[in-house]
């Protein structure tokens, strides 16, 4: 790239076309880079490290004089938090309101069963990588629970109770983490917090794609874009994770209240699943 007139040749190769995307072995690159400037068009350097880290711009800090790839932006912007929580406010009173009677019913019947706590609390992983506790009506005997998770509902699981599997076909059993959302741990819509210990196949979720940590930049939610599109259950397979992440990623890349009020709507009609148990 020092020969002048091998410069213009290329120059004059270069001068009708609107954008020039290089792919070169990271040692040429510099070179590139100084040449495509040099050229006065849009040209781009395809980066492996910038893919590899999911780079979303680059931005210079002059004060510093250093150049950074920026890898997050985030959470939501200011305006979109006020109406995302105001529609968790106002939905999650109005629910537990409302559902009152039914809760208090669940609560009697799962007493009256075997006189174990009405409610099943865990850790779950959040907004932000911060653990919460989730509240869910207890669906097992108390003596078998999972506390991290680490073994996934089955169809004929021996750990749960009459009454637990009803909630569970029905989705009731979810019904308590309204609390979570008017506390602030969770949202109506987000992606789900997983048990800490949940595994797919035989790996760790974690384990499964590094993109996993990526569905912690917003409030987990109740329901999701995962869920309305059966992707809910037992994760038997890495699969089954992988289709859930994809639409996770999918909400968070795409957020908008509307899609939150589409999703809650389209939750009503998944609440009876075959894959709820």
């Amino acid at each position: 790239m020092e020969n002048p007139a091998a410069l213009d040749r290329l120059s004059k190769y270069l001068r009708n076309m609107d954008m020039v995307i290089v792919s070169c072995g990271p040692g040429d690159r510099r070179a590139w880079a100084e040449v495509l400037k040099g050229c006065g068009i849009h040209g781009e350097v395809i980066s492996d490290f910038a893919h590899e880290l999911g780079a979303m711009a680059i931005v210079k800090h002059e004060e510093a004089d250093v150049t950074a790839l920026v890898v997050s932006t985030g959470q939501l912007g200011m305006r979109a938090r006020i109406m995302t929580r105001a529609f968790d406010v106002a939905a999650s009173g109005l629910g537990l309101l409302v559902l009152s009677p039914m809760l208090l019913v669940c609560a009697l019947l799962i007493k009256l069963e075997d006189g174990g706590p009405v409610f099943f609390m865990q850790r779950r992983m959040g907004r932000g990588n911060q653990f919460f506790d989730i509240f869910k009506f207890r669906s097992m005997r108390e003596e078998l629970g999972d506390s991290d998770g680490t073994r996934s509902a089955s169809k004929d699981d021996d750990r749960i109770t009459g009454m637990g599997r009803f909630m569970r076909r029905t989705s009731l059993d979810e019904l308590p983490q309204l609390i979570n959302v008017l506390k602030g741990d969770m949202s109506i819509v987000g992606p789900r917090p997983h048990a800490l210990g949940s595994k797919a196949g035989r790996k760790m979720f974690r384990q499964v794609d590094r993109k996993y940590w990526q569905r912690h930049c917003l409030r987990p939610g109740i329901t999701g874009l995962a869920q309305v599109r059966g992707f809910r259950g037992a994760t038997d397979t890495e699969r089954d994770l992988v289709d859930r992440l994809q639409s996770d990623l999918e909400y968070v890349s795409q957020w908008s209240l509307l899609s939150d009020v589409k999703i809650v709507f389209s939750t009503l009609r998944v609440l009876v699943h075959d894959r709820a148990f």
